[in-house]
């Protein structure tokens, strides 16, 4: 990518890619690693540079607003923090030092967040509440809060002259690509809905209404500060529109893991009792599991069924973490279920049950069995399958 891409006249990219990044936040795997984008805008009177970047890419930023004082664009009189987090807001005290002079433009919550978490001084932050603008001249900055998508503090900003909208993390993507435009539509959809179900999927309840908002609108780019800068807004808006709504799809989830494979036969006559209904459904080995395909598949997955031996008398380790994770994701799937197995005893059924509580789903009859499954085992389980049937063609 051009470390100067001028994606209109006067609105430059100066962000950075994170190529080797395969971690963030210690959980969500970057199979593609990131970006972290950031913008510069310059008006006829001022200059505001919309985020920043990480800091381990602070010298990426730096270098690239040297490049482009090279070519006559000096100074930057606002730094617009569209969201505190460290990917977007770290480098902002580096620009400080660089441009003393600039304002920081925040939310009222972040304004307070950047001194906490990066120790800004107060004196050089401005806030601002929804529909305030900020003129650059010949361009406006208007400014929209957009709490929970997916901090309380997140805001966007709207260039009307160049009908513009920046959205920060919301309606982005984890790709470091040598394009800055979706080059490839399919890629693009896959890599911002792997990003919609590890961060934005438990805000789905708030979502809609932001897409409302700008579907009033009149955006003809849309520019987040991660990933792929949308020149058809309609495809990313729509597909949003889907992942929000109620729909679910034919599909079960069965993420499983199995010490001495009394659960495996239980997944895998559970698997073959589907196919012969004609219910697709996807296996997760929890020892192996991605993370963010397990995410993708929970966006429509109208079942999923967790498999788990006991382990000194609560759920597999393993089987906990993907309970909570599916808990925490707040997925609209519609109904839950559990088999696995057990050596003496213990309450794993209630341990898992507990840490779903918090969806709108309902529980199946666990399957549980002591020792390795018996034909009266199977037979539960094929009971199990029909049930599963039974609700899946009620959906249609």
């Amino acid at each position: 990518m051009s470390n100067m891409h001028e994606i209109k006249p006067g609105i430059y990219w100066v962000g950075a890619e994170d190529w080797d990044r395969r971690l963030f936040d210690s959980l969500i795997p970057l199979p593609e690693g990131t970006s972290y984008n950031a913008y510069l805008v310059v008006g006829s009177e001022k200059t505001a540079l919309l985020d920043t970047v990480d800091p381990p890419k602070r010298e990426v930023l730096i270098r690239h607003l040297d490049r482009l004082e090279e070519k006559g664009i000096e100074g930057i009189d606002y730094i617009v923090s569209h969201h505190t987090e460290q990917d977007h807001s770290g480098a902002i005290p580096d620009v400080l030092e660089r441009y003393p002079g600039a304002k920081v433009v925040a939310s009222p919550k972040a304004g307070k967040m950047l001194v906490e978490h990066l120790r800004i001084p107060e004196s050089v932050i401005t806030t601002v509440d929804d529909g305030d603008t900020i003129s650059l001249g010949d361009r406006t900055l208007e400014f929209i809060m957009a709490p929970w998508v997916h901090w309380p503090e997140t805001m966007f900003t709207y260039i009307p002259e160049d009908r513009m909208l920046f959205t920060c993390d919301f309606l982005g993507s984890h790709l470091a690509t040598g394009d800055l435009y979706d080059a490839d539509p399919r890629a693009h959809y896959l890599g911002a809905k792997r990003y919609y179900a590890e961060i934005m999927m438990p805000f789905a309840h708030v979502i809609p209404g932001y897409l409302e908002r700008i579907r009033k609108m009149d955006v003809d780019i849309i520019a987040p500060s991660h990933g792929l800068i949308h020149r058809d807004p309609d495809m990313i808006l729509s597909a949003y529109e889907e992942w929000t709504s109620d729909k679910v799809a034919n599909m079960v989830l069965i993420p499983y893991v199995s010490m001495h494979g009394s659960t495996r036969r239980l997944v895998e006559h559970l698997a073959e009792a589907l196919m012969e209904r004609d219910i697709p459904f996807k296996v997760h080995d929890l020892t192996t599991i991605d993370l963010g395909e397990y995410a993708m598949d929970l966006v429509d997955a109208a079942t999923v069924i967790l498999g788990t031996p006991t382990v000194l008398g609560g759920p597999h380790p393993l089987a906990v973490y993907a309970a909570y994770l599916t808990g925490a994701l707040r997925p609209k799937t519609r109904y839950l279920g559990l088999i696995g197995s057990y050596g003496w005893g213990g309450r794993m059924p209630e341990a898992i049950t507990d840490l779903l509580k918090g969806l709108k789903a309902e529980m199946l009859e666990p399957v549980i069995v002591k020792g390795h499954p018996t034909q009266d085992d199977l037979a539960r389980i094929e009971r199990l399958a029909d049930e599963i049937a039974g609700r899946h063609r009620s959906l249609e």
